[in-house]
């Protein structure tokens, strides 16, 4: 259930990001997709640096909350990095 919630808050963010930064934008697909590989490892990353969720068996709203918050983050970063080489390799 974990990985469902970090799956989707990546996209989510990776499509606020987009819409945020439209230079950076990779159309809606685009941001769906580095927003799912994104949320996928911001997620697995901030649970196991923090601990939260990891091999407790329960879902409290703390764990829920900073899975969405990893999830969303890492969705957002990950599209503004590939968004930033698409950007260099398009001057290039």
């Amino acid at each position: 259930m974990e990985i469902i919630i970090q799956l989707i808050s990546g996209m989510v963010g990776g499509n606020l990001a987009g819409m945020a930064m439209k230079n950076l934008s990779l159309g809606t697909l685009g941001n769906s997709i580095a927003g799912l590989v994104g949320g996928g490892v911001g997620g697995q990353i901030l649970t196991q640096v923090l601990g939260i969720g990891a091999g407790e068996g329960g879902m409290d709203m703390t764990a829920i909350a900073a899975q969405i918050g990893g999830g969303g983050i890492g969705g957002a970063i990950v599209l503004a990095i590939v968004g930033m080489i698409k950007k260099a390799m398009a001057k290039a």
